[in-house]
């Protein structure tokens, strides 16, 4: 049986690999970006995966598949609930940032 870090180690070639595929066939998608589900994060669409109803980017989609691995978790839902935290710091940066930018 692999080691979690051997899990994980796979999984990160995997995605990186993912990442490169993506923008080896689509150069322009590098520079195109979208609002991650699980991390409410601005990211590029390189390596990321649609689950569902759920975009999630490659940094995410990094840990689904090794929590998906190692057993941690069954479906992409509890990976999006266990990250509802981490989307809401996201949310009042952004929030925050706005601010900023009206008071200018």
């Amino acid at each position: 049986m692999k080691s979690k870090e051997d899990v994980i180690k796979e999984m990160q070639l995997v995605v990186e690999q993912m990442r490169l595929d993506d923008i080896e066939e689509n150069p322009d998608c590098e520079n195109e970006f979208f609002t991650c589900d699980a991390c409410g994060d601005t990211k590029s669409l390189a390596g990321s995966v649609q689950y569902g109803n759920y975009r999630l980017c490659n940094d995410c989609v990094l840990y689904a598949e090794a929590g998906f691995e190692l057993g941690q978790i069954k479906d992409i839902e509890e990976l999006i609930n266990a990250m509802e935290d981490k989307r809401l710091e996201a949310d009042c940066e952004f929030l925050k940032q706005e601010e900023k930018k009206l008071q200018n």
